[in-house]
């Protein structure tokens, strides 16, 4: 299975961090966030990767390399300007081939055992993603979308509690399937695709940070040097 890293983005809210060093590139545990996924993959055999790049992403390219030091291969997919992520996911396709690949934000940090996914399948018929979500940080209390227990995700009323998708998931090149070439968000498609019933989820109750804060980079810093020392 490919896995496609997203890291494009500018990052405004990392400012100034983020006017010199691309997001992903920020180091948490004495380590860059995006090479806290590399690794974790490696280790499962995720060998075939693709990294989106824009917002400084040279300084990506020349980090990550072509992905040999860590024993994967990395391809890239260049955006002159950030094209959001189903724009970026769109733009890359010819590099995912025509299976379900992973998803991975390069900004978020996370314990969830990426496995799962592997063992996933999209049903041929009906299924064209699968959401991992998570509890509602502080930052965004209401969540993204409501789930039931047996996994099925459903658009949720603007008051209730929901949960807060972690920016990990599987998907099918056909989810994006029609749609053109150029600045896209990926909310939009999520949206139709839930309506459609074509879209499974499952809850990870474990550790996920979305690091969109230089305060938010600093307190997983602390936590994951602190749990190093242990």
């Amino acid at each position: 299975m490919k896995v496609m890293l997203l890291a494009a983005g500018v990052g405004e809210r990392m400012r100034p961090l983020t006017n010199h060093t691309p997001k992903p590139l920020l180091e948490v545990g004495e380590m860059p966030l995006i090479e806290h996924h590399i690794r974790r993959l490696a280790v499962l055999g995720l060998h075939e990767l693709v990294i989106n790049v824009s917002h400084l992403g040279q300084q990506i390219m020349d980090y990550c390399g072509d992905g040999q030091r860590w024993g994967v291969s990395i391809a890239y997919s260049q955006e002159s300007v950030p094209l959001e992520t189903a724009g970026g996911i769109i733009k890359a396709l010819k590099l995912l081939g025509d299976s379900p690949f992973m998803v991975v934000n390069g900004d978020v940090w996370t314990d969830y055992p990426f496995e799962h996914l592997t063992y996933r399948e999209l049903d041929a018929d009906k299924n064209d993603a699968h959401l991992v979500f998570v509890d509602n940080p502080a930052q965004h209390p209401l969540g993204d979308f409501s789930m039931d227990a047996s996994g099925t995700v459903s658009l949720k009323e603007s008051s209730a509690m929901g949960y807060t998708y972690a920016g990990v998931g599987l998907y099918s090149p056909r989810f994006f399937s029609g749609e053109p070439q150029g600045k896209l968000a990926l909310r939009p498609l999520l949206d139709r695709a839930i309506q459609a019933g074509s879209v499974s989820g499952e809850y990870y109750p474990g550790d996920w940070v979305d690091v969109g804060t230089p305060q938010r980079l600093k307190i997983l810093d602390k936590k994951l040097t602190s749990a190093a020392l242990e």
